[in-house]
């Protein structure tokens, strides 16, 4: 019996250069074989954070190919569940061909502090989202 396809998440976010990307790492490294996530802004960054690719280093987990991606990049992909990682995601959430589940699950902005801010929101979307979207998909 073959393994069900993973189920594609997107990680919005308005900047798509700290929290999305960085839940879109530990989604795919923690639930992998399980989901595919992707990571878009509403209002993309011109890069990824330092810090944030410096907490995921820290983790031992990969940084290679991170690039703030805008949501209509994503908008033709089949997705599962959108989960809105910051507040204005949330209220400029665009409005995607069908209708897809949506979670909200807001998680502090490290943008601009030491990297030890970093490390604590990137310990803290592994502690709540990975349970959330596992529940949310019914993993």
């Amino acid at each position: 019996m073959n393994a069900p396809a993973p189920k594609t998440v997107l990680v919005l976010c308005t900047g798509n250069s700290c929290r999305s990307q960085m839940a879109e790492v530990i989604l795919n490294h923690d639930l992998a074989g399980q989901t595919r996530a992707l990571s878009a802004g509403t209002r993309p960054q011109p890069k990824v954070a330092d810090g944030a690719l410096a907490a995921l280093k820290d983790a031992g987990l990969s940084t290679e190919g991170l690039y703030p991606k805008d949501v209509d990049a994503v908008m033709n992909e089949a997705i599962d569940l959108v989960v809105t990682v910051c507040d204005n995601a949330r209220e400029s959430c665009p409005v995607f061909p069908r209708p897809v589940p949506a979670i909200h699950l807001p998680f502090h902005d490290p943008h601009g502090e030491p990297l030890e801010s970093f490390l604590t929101v990137r310990d803290d979307i592994r502690a709540r989202l990975v349970p959330a979207v596992r529940d949310a998909l019914g993993l």
